[in-house]
């Protein structure tokens, strides 16, 4: 080839690489237009006209189940909770087309017997389908769903379902076998004498979601969990949720989410994506998690944005703007997948940022563990821009590939890491673009050769 020509095929290449870099604004804007709000019917039904007391003591439970028949005979409606603290003994089921509403200084405070959450429903557990433990507020196959107002919802996971954590081991080794075996799903059976605690609030194959408002505490195990759902819109929430595996946010094979406005607290990752955990999430039926937006929140908690573990369908198109920390992360940003997940992630766009201190900044590793053989996964095209942070304890960039499945395209633009005790880690990545990266007290002008 003329050495003239391949220069010019190289610098195209580059200019090309260098444009798709750009934070892609129209992409999330036509994301944002795309995803439907729920429309809800006039009907309305205040719980306290059913009997319901807020005393924190009385069972609430038939009187929420009431509420919810009430507006599925209606074709839906608006179940309004006013001020009190309200006792349910047993998970909040959703039907299509209900707006639950929390008032102001209403309190929803779930029990903590795990009995109350039986007979079991088909979800999810990190990343493998089976059954379990019903969620606390579960919507399974709804269109037009809310969950609203100024109130707040109290898991009550910090004692029972707390004790779960260090009993978990059979149970959860259990489920991946069934993964990597295809065991069909009617025998996966799980519940009680497993120590698989349920998720707060999960939204599985429903779509045109809204959570807004609300405040989320003390959660059993994953606080929001978005399985197989479209169309969503996480907006102005709050949380203090910091028990064990206190995830804020999961979007699990999931399409088009919006989450903005939020303000994290959390005992483990702030926003989880997920897509299925291996051999199941690999299988032809899996569909990636895709067009998910991350904008305007404040973290704080283990990690702030995570892609991973369980990613083995594949996660494209995310696009996470002008966030900043509330107190100390572990990881900023934080991609991690391994040689059991197999998968992609790609199209990852990320954008002004502000990190305080963490252990690490920006980590990008297709070495979770150091576990897995055979599956190894794609990680490309990974943009991040004009990011700061004060302190990074460990290492300010890291992004670890394989010799033989090397990470591709990744741009750092603008980045002031003003403190690491390890700057920069970069193995096995092609075609890594650094522009204005200070890692570290910023280099002025050459000192002079002194004269004696």
């Amino acid at each position: 080839m003329n050495i003239k020509f391949f220069l010019f095929l190289w610098i195209i290449s580059c200019t090309a690489f260098a444009q798709t870099a750009e934070f892609p604004v129209s992409k999330v804007d036509s994301i944002v237009r795309r995803i439907q709000l729920p429309v809800f019917p006039s009907y309305q039904i205040n719980i306290s006209k059913l009997g319901a007391k807020g005393d924190s003591v009385s069972n609430t439970k038939a009187i929420f189940d009431k509420a919810m028949a009430l507006c599925k005979k209606n074709n839906g409606g608006t179940i309004i909770v006013p001020k009190g603290i309200y006792k349910i003994n047993g998970p909040i089921h959703f039907v299509s087309n209900v707006k639950l509403k929390l008032e102001k200084g209403a309190r929803i405070k779930f029990s903590d017997n795990p009995k109350d959450y039986l007979p079991m429903v088909l979800t999810s557990w990190e990343g493998t389908m089976l059954y379990n433990y019903s969620p606390l507020i579960y919507a399974y196959d709804c269109t037009n769903i809310s969950i609203t107002g100024e109130g707040t919802i109290d898991g009550a996971g910090g004692n029972i379902w707390k004790s779960f954590k260090a009993k978990e081991t059979e149970g959860k080794n259990r489920s991946r076998d069934m993964n990597h075996n295809n065991v069909p799903l009617k025998d996966r059976k799980f519940g009680e004498g497993y120590f698989l605690r349920p998720q707060m609030i999960q939204f599985f194959n429903c779509k045109n979601i809204v959570v807004e408002g609300v405040r989320i505490e003390n959660s059993p195990f994953w606080c929001l969990h978005l399985l197989k759902s479209q169309s969503i819109t996480i907006k102005g929430i709050s949380y203090k949720s910091l028990n064990h595996n206190n995830d804020g946010i999961d979007p699990e094979y999931a399409k088009d989410v919006l989450i903005e406005n939020v303000n994290f607290d959390n005992g483990d990752d702030n926003v989880a994506i997920k897509a299925g955990r291996d051999h199941e999430g690999r299988a032809n039926t899996a569909t990636p998690s895709e067009n998910i937006i991350i904008r305007n929140c404040n973290f704080k908690g283990l990690h702030g944005v995570v892609i991973g573990s369980e990613m083995s369908a594949g996660v494209q198109n995310v696009f996470v703007e002008n966030c900043k920390t509330n107190g100390y992360l572990k990881r900023g940003i934080y991609l991690k997948t391994n040689a059991d997940r197999g998968g992609y992630i790609k199209n990852v766009f990320v954008r002004n940022i502000k990190l305080d201190e963490v252990e690490d900044c920006l980590y990008i590793t297709t070495n979770y563990h150091g576990e897995g053989n055979g599956y190894q996964s794609d990680i490309s095209n990974i943009h991040f821009a004009s990011i700061s942070c004060n302190k990074a304890s460990e290492s300010g960039i890291v992004i670890q590939g394989f010799p033989d499945k090397k990470i591709e395209n990744i741009t750092l633009k603008n980045i002031e890491i003003k403190e690491a005790k390890n700057a920069l880690s970069n193995e096995n990545a092609d075609n890594v673009l650094m522009t204005d990266v200070f890692i570290g007290k910023r280099a002025g002008v050459p000192t002079a050769v002194s004269k004696n």
